[in-house]
């Protein structure tokens, strides 16, 4: 199956070269009517009860991700503050992960989606 491209999409305050320097707000967008769709294609028909975004980081060519938060906040853009000067200087992955939780019948269903953005921290 194909997946629709619904998010989670990738904003900072930071210039256009994913360059991060002090305190810096991480926000996401989706696109409700293709999550719709997808959730449907999927048999999974019932209201979205939560969506739950969380942040994570590395160095480049390191293997343990470190959470720099979560938010289920969808009015804010599920936006969470980070102060970049809490890492050194360097090349950084910063990924995304986005749960929809979905009624299915009497259970509740998950769907995930990830997001990996390159990003250099210059502090």
């Amino acid at each position: 199956m194909q997946h629709e491209n619904w998010g989670p999409h990738f904003i900072a305050t930071a210039d256009a070269s994913r360059i991060l320097s002090g305190r810096v707000q991480l926000r996401e967008e989706i696109d409700e009517g293709l999550l719709r769709r997808e959730l449907d294609s999927m048999g999974l028909s019932g209201p979205i009860l939560r969506i739950m975004n969380q942040w994570f980081i590395r160095k480049v060519g390191e293997n343990t991700w470190r959470q720099l938060g979560a938010s289920d906040e969808r009015s804010s853009g599920f936006r969470v503050l980070w102060d970049s000067s809490s890492v050194e200087n360097g090349d950084y992955e910063v990924l995304e992960q986005m749960n929809v939780f979905v009624k299915a019948g009497s259970q509740q269903q998950v769907v995930a989606r990830t997001n990996t953005v390159k990003v250099a921290v210059n502090n």
